[in-house]
């Protein structure tokens, strides 16, 4: 029995890296050949997308310094309310709150992102229709929505992390003579950091792969954008709008923002897992 569960755990590691490698197989081989033909400055710092011109223009500048705002933005708004909440869930929240605060940080996390789409349609761009004018349909929208959507994920790994820290240290910072807050602010918050570093790479990888809650309110104009409330289109976005009726080398382009989509998930957590090694 114990090598028949051995084998069922290998074959399912073995079946997930395969997943992956064939992924990135699909993903670059069908990319890279376009990106070096059409050339790689051309692509990378090109500010025109127009598939329809003789030739097309696939400049994707425009689409990545729009993702990389966004999701920068969003990381601004949910990483600071995403962690101060699971401090206080996990220090300083009362049991009968702690229950309904739970369930619905677990709702959170369940509901569909077209149904956050559909939220911020209702109540996000009316809002920003009226602060800033225009449609209300633009880069500081999807900001404030993706930083809502990442919220779950920070605050579930970030308060298991605080929960995770031995409790030696919390007692042993009260018999030192500090108070409460200290203790949490100063010595457990600190000690849970690796796995708070970990929960913000994740939410910064579900915002800038999201592309349905995004493509309803960031108003989807391929330009570079010029203020908090102009129209955005991120990488994920370019892809979803057009992939539909895409041929020939319109099709390629597209693989290939994918393939740069890739990079940019693959260097950020890089740089973040870098950064935790450092400071471990």
């Amino acid at each position: 029995m114990e090598n028949w569960m051995k084998g069922i755990f290998f074959m399912c590691a073995v079946f997930s890296i395969s997943s992956i490698v064939f992924m990135i197989y699909f993903i670059f081989s069908s990319g890279i050949p376009f990106i070096t033909e059409y050339g790689v400055a051309r692509f990378l710092t090109g500010t025109t997308w127009a598939p329809s011109n003789t030739p097309g223009s696939y400049g994707i500048l425009p689409m990545m310094i729009g993702s990389i705002l966004v999701t920068g933005g969003a990381t601004l708004i949910g990483m600071p309310i995403g962690i101060l909440t699971a401090v206080f869930m996990a220090a300083y929240c009362p049991p009968e709150l702690y229950k309904i605060l739970k369930a619905a940080v677990n709702l959170m996390a369940a509901i569909p992102s077209i149904l956050y789409g559909f939220f911020a349609l209702q109540f996000i761009v009316p809002f920003m229709r009226e602060v800033a004018g225009g449609t209300g349909m633009n880069m500081m929208t999807a900001m404030i929505l993706l930083g809502l959507m990442i919220l779950p994920t920070i605050i579930s790994l970030s308060e298991a992390a605080l929960r995770a820290v031995p409790r030696s240290y919390y007692e042993g910072s009260l018999a030192l003579g500090t108070t409460h807050e200290k203790t949490v602010l100063s010595v457990m918050v600190p000690a849970a950091k690796s796995g708070i570093i970990s929960s913000v790479i994740l939410g910064i990888g579900r915002a800038i792969g999201e592309t349905m809650a995004v493509v309803l309110i960031a108003g989807n104009q391929p330009i570079i954008p010029d203020s908090l409330f102009s129209g955005v289109r991120t990488l994920t976005t370019n892809i979803v709008l057009e992939m539909a009726y895409a041929q020939g080398e319109h099709k390629e382009a597209l693989i290939a923002t994918a393939a740069v989509l890739f990079l940019f998930i693959l260097m950020i957590n890089s740089l973040f897992l870098y950064v935790k090694k450092k400071r471990g």
